[in-house]
């Protein structure tokens, strides 16, 4: 009996980060989805942030990388042109590449684009150099 209440206890234990980061996620496109209706546009989100999301609780940090660029350039193109285009960033930064990729796909889009940075979006020094700064 009492093995079995571990056994559940380790079970239930499992699957919480993941229920709570499915609520997570629904939350979140909810909420796109209302300032793009209220905005008429296109909402990208990159958000980066410790997230205790192991079995143990330890912190997992995210930086912007290649996958995150191919993310925001495909959402760039399968947006319509004249569609205005918001694009939220609050990252603690990652690879210059990255975050040149994304500029340019914002860029290249013929719509309106907006930026907006709630807290902070980073890069390195160098990253500055590279981007033409």
């Amino acid at each position: 009996m009492v093995g079995e209440l571990i056994w559940l206890f380790f079970i239930l234990s499992a699957l919480q980060p993941v229920l709570k980061q499915r609520l997570l996620e629904s939350s979140r496109r909810r909420l796109l989805a209302q300032i793009e209706k209220r905005r008429g546009s296109r909402v990208v989100l990159l958000v980066h942030r410790q997230e205790t999301m192991s079995l143990l609780g330890f912190p997992i940090m995210r930086y912007i990388d290649i996958d995150d660029a191919d993310e925001v350039m495909r959402a760039c193109e399968l947006t319509d042109p004249e569609l205005p285009l918001d694009i939220v960033l609050h990252t603690p930064g990652g690879l210059a590449l990255a975050a040149l990729q994304i500029a340019t796909a914002a860029h290249h889009h013929k719509g309106k684009v907006t930026v907006f940075v709630p807290h902070h979006a980073m890069f390195r020094r160098d990253a500055h150099r590279t981007l033409g700064g």
